[in-house]
Order: structure tokens, then sequence, then C-alpha cells
């Protein structure tokens, strides 16, 4: 190819499904499959890792600085006979992890974007997002044309970290005659139209 272009973000009308379990903000079964026909459900998934496998998964896709206390929390509820089958009863127990912070202006905000981040990691988990992407990397010297370009959106650091690397190793064994050397982010403007916008970077890069 001459041009290629990844956007990695996950459908908009995949996460405002209810149904779908996406978002800890609305009442749904805790699924969060890209194809809600293969493979484990996110509540499935959560029943069958340790509380130090749920723990290394939030902070390696999301790098989640409460992991421990939300992994905690999870194996907990397990132990008492409790369930976890919903995108609110997640966020539940999310929230419960969180109970010593101090009780101010700042902890709403914290446990919002705490949840966000924990389903973030939990999607990724599910859909093996990154081993996805790194097999998209590694075939990118095979697929583009002499002198191709490629552009990738990505949408939280795990993923830009991958980018980022595979580029710089390509770049430094001639493969890539040319990369970015800064991401490239939205607007203000954009960011005011599409809230969505406001994580997402882009690197590019050229063959040689």
């Amino acid at each position: 190819f001459d041009f290629m272009l990844a956007d990695l973000g996950v459908s908009s009308m995949q996460i405002d499904d209810p149904k779908r379990g996406f978002s800890y903000k609305v009442e749904g079964p805790l699924d969060l499959r890209l194809d809600p026909e293969h493979g484990l459900s996110a509540a499935e998934r959560l029943r069958e890792l340790s509380r130090d496998e749920i723990a290394g998964m939030l902070v390696e896709n999301s790098d989640e600085p409460y992991a421990e206390q939300i992994a905690n929390e999870i194996t907990k509820t397990y132990r008492s006979g409790g369930k976890i089958d919903t995108t609110t009863e997640l966020a539940a127990a999310i929230e419960r992890s969180l109970m010593f912070l101090p009780e101010n202006r700042e902890k709403k905000d914290i446990v919002k974007k705490t949840c966000q981040r924990t389903f973030q990691a939990l999607r990724i988990d599910v859909n093996s997002e990154f081993e996805a992407l790194e097999a998209f990397l590694e075939a990118l010297p095979r697929a583009l044309a002499p002198g191709g370009r490629v552009a990738i959106l990505t949408f939280h650091s795990g993923e830009d970290r991958l980018v980022k690397k595979a580029f710089a190793r390509y770049y430094k064994e001639g493969i890539f005659a040319e990369i970015s050397k800064d991401v490239i982010r939205p607007s203000a403007e954009e960011c005011r139209s599409n809230g969505r916008a406001r994580s997402t970077k882009l690197r590019w890069a050229r063959m040689a």
C-alpha cells in the first residue's frame, strides 16, 4: 500500500449501546466484547483472574494508580459470595475500593476517571487489543510499498507506547526513512465539538 491509516478508536455506536456493556454510566451486562459472538465476556474474564492478575492487567492496560485497591475489592466481592455481572456492579466495586479517599470535591472526579481506566483496561484485555496492534505493527514493513506512508491514531498511552517503540525500531533499522518526532493532537476547537477526541494522538512514518 502507498498509504495506510489505522484508527484504533472503538466505535461510538458500540460504546453508547447499554447492551454492549462498554459504559460504567448505564446499567448493562458486563460484556465489553467488540464481537459478542466470540470469546469470554468481561464478567467471565474477571471471574477467572486472580487478584494479582487483575492488578497487573489494570497497570499494564491503563496505568491505573489504584490497581491494587480495585483488585482487592473485586476478589473480596467474589469471596463473600457477591457478583459482578453488570456495568453498575463493577462501577460500585470500584467506588468501594476508593472509600479510603477523603470526601472532597476532587473525589467524584477521581472515581469517574478510575472507572474509565478500569473499563478501558478490561476492554483491552477481553478483545486482545494490544496483541492485534502488535501484529499490525509487525506486518507494516511487508504491507507498505517503498516510500509508502502510515498514520496511526491512538487513544491511550498503552497504544501510543507500542506505536512509538515500533516506529523508532524501524527507523533505526533503516526500514523507515522518516518518522514523526512528536505526536499530533486535535485542536481545542475539535475537542470542544467532539469530547472523545481529547485523548487522540497521531503518529506517522514513511518507508525507505
